[in-house]
């Protein structure tokens, strides 16, 4: 004789084991009660994580959008500005060659009257040694033709007149 207690197993789990479909049925019950529970949480609370994270990623979308426009309205202004210091450093260089070429003129200017005022202190020692020694020379040689007295020139004359008249 065959014992019928011998066939059944004695492990709770194998006696699952052998009924698959109850075990199959179990785990769908499960699985649908947890479903239904996460809904109702969500339903309850408002809380969605899916459209959290959506929510979430839109506002940075929106974030770096608004940092880019930023960046590119920053770097335009930094090129007006780069350009208007290059339009001044041009004005500056150009006012500094200016100012260049007419030190240039000036210092020619300078060094030909600076010639000049040599060249007439030149002609004026000259002309003062020439006084000088016509001075000098008339100093050293007595006059030759003496002078006389103008009395009697004049007496002379009348009488030379008287004598013919």
């Amino acid at each position: 004789m065959i014992d019928l207690a011998e066939d059944t197993p004695s492990n709770p789990l194998l006696r699952l084991g052998a009924q698959p479909i109850a075990l199959t049925a179990a785990a769908l019950l499960l699985l649908i009660a947890g479903v239904t529970s996460i809904a109702i949480w969500r339903a309850y609370t408002g809380a969605a994580p899916e459209t959290d994270r959506v929510v979430a990623s839109r506002q940075l979308q929106v974030r770096a959008a608004q940092a880019s426009e930023q960046l590119v309205e920053k770097t335009k202004g930094l090129e007006a500005t780069q350009q208007e210091s290059i339009d001044q450093l041009q004005v500056v260089q150009d006012q500094l060659q200016t100012m260049k070429r007419l030190l240039a003129s000036q210092q020619t200017d300078t060094k030909r009257l600076s010639d000049q005022v040599a060249s007439l202190n030149e002609s004026i020692d000259s002309l003062r040694q020439s006084f000088a020694s016509a001075r000098a020379n008339e100093t050293d040689t007595p006059s030759v033709t003496p002078r006389k007295p103008t009395r009697h020139r004049a007496h002379h004359a009348s009488a030379h007149k008287r004598s013919r008249g």
